[in-house]
């Protein structure tokens, strides 16, 4: 029973951020800034974007109950704003094409790891609203022990998710060149579908959070 509970939110992390955050969809962007940089320079810029990324969901993780107190949010709001946010995220990959954002023409810089990489590309508000959905119902739990461990599952969820956005980041060129055009956006349509789920399931969860208060 212990060790389904560890797994439930290790793999659910895993996959809703995963979706979320979707590597792939960020060559393009990755390639297009750091055009023009020898190969140390972008490791370091795919990187340094990862480690940011991983800090803003963490912190995104650790306060955004704190958040949520200080303006008066409920639980239920948040999951069901937040699965609308994601669910129009996963409708726009879904419907629109994944070259809509293309930013081919965009002129490279000397530090993009923060921004735009890390934000608002890899942890955008999509994905800080995941986190946060995540920590609400890691907050309802009844022990302490419990919301450690839940915690502690999220994450590692996060770690690997930031260790495969990098990694993907890192092999950009051979990826673009093997997946081409028709194999990013079959896809990024596929993540899109899940992204849809992972934010209807959100607001469902929210919905049952509502009518359990009232």
């Amino acid at each position: 029973m212990l060790e389904h509970f560890y797994l439930q939110y290790l793999f659910g992390a895993l996959v809703s951020l995963i979706v979320i955050t979707n590597p792939l969809s960020k060559i393009p962007l990755f390639i297009s800034l750091t055009h023009g940089m020898d190969d140390a320079k972008r490791a370091e810029q795919a990187r340094m974007s990862c480690v940011y990324a991983a800090a803003i969901m963490l912190v995104s993780l650790l306060a955004g109950n704190l958040v949520l107190e200080f303006f008066g949010i409920s639980y239920g709001a948040l999951r069901i704003a937040g699965g609308f946010v994601v669910a129009v995220i996963g409708y726009r990959m879904l419907f629109l094409s994944q070259d809509t954002h293309s930013t081919t023409h965009r002129p490279s810089c000397e530090d993009c790891s923060f921004f735009p990489l890390a934000m608002p590309g890899i942890s955008g508000p999509g994905t800080i609203a995941v986190v946060i959905g995540l920590s609400t119902e890691i907050a309802e739990l009844d022990t302490l022990p419990a919301k450690a461990a839940a915690f502690f599952m999220t994450f590692v969820a996060i770690a690997l998710v930031s260790v495969g956005v990098w990694l993907t980041l890192k092999s950009s060129d051979v990826i673009a060149e093997r997946l081409g055009r028709a194999g990013r956006e079959v896809l990024g349509r596929l993540m899109g579908f899940l992204l849809i789920c992972v934010g209807v399931q959100f607001v469902g969860s929210g919905i049952r959070t509502f009518m359990a208060g009232s």
